[in-house]
């Protein structure tokens, strides 16, 4: 049986009563059609699972009681970290919801020469929100107690100058000298996957990358795009290093 489980931004401890948030409350109780009495699981990304209990259910809204807490622990042994041309509308989502589903431990969303969207002040921000809900939102389904952190979008140079020294560094490339099987990231350090927007790389964006570390990594012969490159290359790392065994 599916649990429902919500995501909340705040702090959680049994015994507690709070009002969901209006867009949660209207999932649940015009959607899922929770009444008093009913339960189902708050999360606030801390690790844990609160059981939670409807008080009230009305048109102002969803009072609940938090119940007792659980740790989770479906979080991947490997660490791996997404950094994702911005793409345009729902390709974002889409990358940024299977992506959370998939395991990865954060994205930081980044602008090269051939990005095809721009955001700048109140719409980047309004932007960012929407792709922490969508993240948010995927950890709910998945059944992850602890929310990857989607990063303010940034230039390539701006993202590449925010990583800390080490790990391994790729960057799919059809034409790239490593392939999965080869691989061997060093223990106990993340992984940071480079891949570009719908036009791709420039030749000044792949020689930032390697000047920063990063190597080709060949995934097949075909060129995939930007909604499919990132999430394929995850799921194989995930199978090779991480939990999808």
């Amino acid at each position: 049986m599916r649990v429902t489980r919500v995501h909340v931004d705040q702090p959680l401890e049994p015994g507690a009563r709070l009002e969901l948030p209006a867009e949660a409350a209207g999932h649940l109780v015009r959607v899922l059609r929770l009444r008093p009495g009913d339960g189902f699981v708050l999360f606030n990304g801390d690790g844990r699972d609160f059981e939670a209990t409807v008080l009230a259910a009305d048109k102002r809204g969803l009072q609940v009681e938090v119940g007792q807490g659980r740790v989770v622990d479906r979080e991947s042994p490997f660490r791996l970290v997404l950094l994702q041309g911005v793409a345009r509308g729902e390709k974002m989502d889409l990358i940024l919801q299977k992506a959370t589903e998939l395991g990865v431990a954060a994205v930081l969303p980044l602008f090269s020469e051939r990005s095809e969207v721009k955001l700048d002040g109140a719409r980047a921000d309004r932007r960012l929100a929407h792709w922490r809900a969508v993240v948010a939102s995927a950890c709910g389904q998945s059944g992850r107690a602890r929310v990857p952190d989607v990063a303010a979008p940034a230039t390539l140079a701006a993202v590449l100058d925010s990583i800390p020294a080490g790990g391994l560094r790729l960057l799919l490339d059809p034409d790239g000298g490593l392939d999965l099987p080869a691989l061997s990231p060093p223990r106990g350090q993340p992984a940071y996957l480079a891949i570009g927007p719908e036009g791709g790389w420039s030749p000044r964006d792949r020689g930032q990358l390697q000047e920063a570390g990063f190597e080709g990594l060949r995934l097949g012969p075909r060129i995939l795009r930007t909604e499919t490159a990132g999430l394929a290359a995850i799921a194989a790392l995930q199978v090779l290093h991480g939990d999808l065994r």
